[in-house]
């Protein structure tokens, strides 16, 4: 594999390596309320969110959004909207995440100016036009089979991480990997150039009395032991 391109290369990536995705549905599935995971999450160091929320109506989504939001800022914490740019603005967010589908890089500038962009790519070729945009950071993935979200894309692997890194490097932008990452895996991910590692379901232990031991626990895996 390619030597990991640390991130003191990257100044604008200042953040942990651990991209922790809230994903309200998930969550909801377990009885637990998005904004307790967030807390635990913030308290145990976790330092990057994702908040998505598929099936919720505005309403329902700006309210959580609005909580976790708070919870980030008082922590210091940078949190990203999954596809929502409208819910990322009227909650403060710091940026919204959007996929090959979703609403275009140009267009989140031109409507939301000071947001920052994720954008998810499968493939070489969407990797090559996505360092071309205005984004934040480049998502690659899923590197392997997940439960967690249906793409529509066969897992990519290591080596397209790898490629990913390399192109992602080359134009300034951090890598984020995500799709089927377990506690396990998660160490030959960051080895294949990845910056961070997005994670859902293995953040959640089966209690939720265990929800910061778990990230905690992750942090300490990740490159640096932040």
């Amino acid at each position: 594999m390619t030597k990991r391109r640390g991130t003191a290369s990257l100044p604008h990536w200042t953040v942990s390596p651990l991209y922790a995705i809230l994903d309200c549905d998930t969550v909801a599935a377990r009885g637990w309320a998005s904004a307790d995971v967030c807390r635990a999450w913030l308290n145990a160091g976790v330092r990057l969110i994702q908040l998505r929320a598929k099936s919720a109506r505005f309403g329902a989504f700006l309210d959580v959004a609005g909580e976790v939001a708070t919870l980030c800022r008082e922590a210091g914490a940078t949190l990203y909207i999954n596809d929502r740019a409208d819910i990322a603005v009227l909650c403060g967010a710091d940026g919204v995440h959007v996929g090959q589908d979703d609403l275009a890089v140009t267009d989140v500038h031109r409507d939301h100016t000071g947001l920052l962009v994720g954008l998810s790519t499968h493939s070489d070729a969407q990797v090559a036009a996505a360092v071309r945009q205005p984004i934040s950071y480049l998502a690659i993935g899923p590197v392997f089979g997940t439960e967690s979200k249906d793409t529509g894309y066969s897992p990519v692997g290591l080596v397209q991480v790898e490629h990913a890194a390399v192109v992602a490097h080359a134009a300034g932008l951090p890598l984020v990997a995500i799709g089927g990452i377990t506690f396990e895996r998660a160490p030959a991910v960051w080895a294949a150039g990845a910056d961070a590692v997005a994670v859902i379901s293995d953040l959640l232990p089966s209690d939720a009395a265990g929800l910061e031991t778990r990230a905690r626990s992750w942090l300490r895996i990740g490159p640096g032991r932040l």
